[in-house]
């Protein structure tokens, strides 16, 4: 089985989907791998560390894409790419299915079997190939990290013969799998942490990284049972606000983390509240590719209203290239490794597996996910917009 790794189309993307080590790793489940020439160089991994790993280098994007049987990607691929795509090959990686319907409708008809990376569900046994959390994971690292490069002040308490200098205050709004990383990076650095998530349940953990948790009454439990955070109602996002105001107002950084999977993401920090903050504090838009949490975020810019400048990059993971590609390469191998018949030295896309009818959006020449299937129906319009 031919197996091809290509570099990502988006402009400036600094990770590999694949490097050498799990390079060799296929190579010893028995698959011929061939990658795109640049495919690692800006992660720093260079062209002949995956020829010494067993790959050969291909130059010839479009002839790579149409004699692979499998291609491992970090992003979607273009429309141009998806014309050379080959027929019942395979393609895995991140490709936002509900923002692009022309191009999953295109890898359909071409009779692309297609694999979300996004798209896996949060189950226990599918925590090896977990994309989204190992990427979330770097996310709120590097926002704490260029948080303290931002602000004026140092993050931990510090008793000098010229006086005492008081902790920064960090407020994390969103305890998910980024906000818990971000709490984690911010304790490690000295500061004093608050945080909050509309989930109750996970006052534990936030506790448990030495974090305060800000109790803030929205109503019900806001918890899907896969463990993401259920989109609020507009009464509840306004009593969010109100509840979330002061805490913002006292902070020196904020780092927002507020995402809802295939939707716009939720403005939780507005204009008014951005006012209230003192000159000098630092806010971090973790949601600024998918609309922003925050009112004035701009993508890939650092906003300055009165004072108080907004980080917006759109690609967190992409800051610390070497290891994020290092772990969604695990995940990809993991992936490869779980489904992968030894006897043949073939992938098997055994659509009965709860993993791969979870990430599987397209598959003999149709639109296969329930959840793509209603939202591609011209009569599907955004997402209720509740009280």
């Amino acid at each position: 089985m031919k197996i091809a790794v290509i570099r990502s189309w988006s402009t400036g993307e600094t990770r590999a989907a694949v490097v050498p080590e799990h390079v060799k790793k296929l190579v010893g489940l028995g698959a011929e791998v061939e990658v795109e020439e640049g495919t690692g160089r800006a992660a720093g991994f260079a062209d002949d560390d995956y020829a010494e790993a067993g790959a050969n280098l291909s130059w010839d994007r479009q002839k790579l894409l149409a004699s692979a049987d499998m291609v491992l990607s970090l992003s979607r691929p273009s429309l141009d790419d998806v014309n050379s795509i080959r027929k019942n090959s395979i393609y895995v990686g991140f490709l936002d299915p509900f923002n692009n319907k022309e191009l999953v409708t295109a890898m359909a008809e071409g009779g692309i079997a297609t694999f979300a990376m996004e798209m896996i569900p949060r189950i226990t046994r599918a925590q090896m190939v977990d994309a989204l959390s190992s990427q979330a994971i770097m996310a709120g690292y590097v926002a704490v990290i260029r948080a303290a490069a931002e602000l004026s002040r140092i993050f931990p308490m510090m008793m000098t013969p010229a006086g005492t200098l008081a902790p920064a205050r960090v407020f994390v709004i969103g305890a998910g799998v980024a906000g818990l990383q971000a709490i984690a990076t911010a304790k490690r650095l000295g500061a004093r942490v608050e945080a909050y998530d509309t989930r109750p349940e996970v006052e534990e953990q936030v506790q448990s990284l030495g974090a305060r948790f800000v109790t803030i009454d929205v109503g019900k439990s806001m918890m899907t049972p896969d463990g993401y955070a259920k989109q609020l109602t507009r009464s509840q996002i306004e009593k969010q606000r109100q509840g979330m105001a002061d805490t913002c107002a006292q902070a020196d950084v904020v780092i927002t983390t507020a995402q809802v999977f295939g939707r716009t993401a939720p403005v939780i920090i507005t204009a008014e509240m951005v006012a209230q903050m003192k000159p000098g504090t630092v806010i971090v838009d973790l949601a600024v590719e998918s609309g922003g949490n925050v009112e004035g975020s701009k993508a890939d810019e650092t906003a300055d209203i009165k004072g108080v400048r907004i980080i917006g990059l759109t690609n967190f993971p992409g800051q610390v290239a070497d290891h994020a590609s290092r772990m969604y390469s695990s995940n990809l191998y993991n992936l490869v490794e779980e489904y992968w018949d030894t006897d043949t030295k073939q992938f098997v896309l055994d659509t009965e597996d709860e993993i791969i009818q979870g990430g599987l959006i397209t598959h003999d020449g149709a639109v296969c996910h329930p959840q793509l299937v209603v939202a591609y129906r011209p009569e599907d319009k955004s997402a209720e917009k509740g009280d």
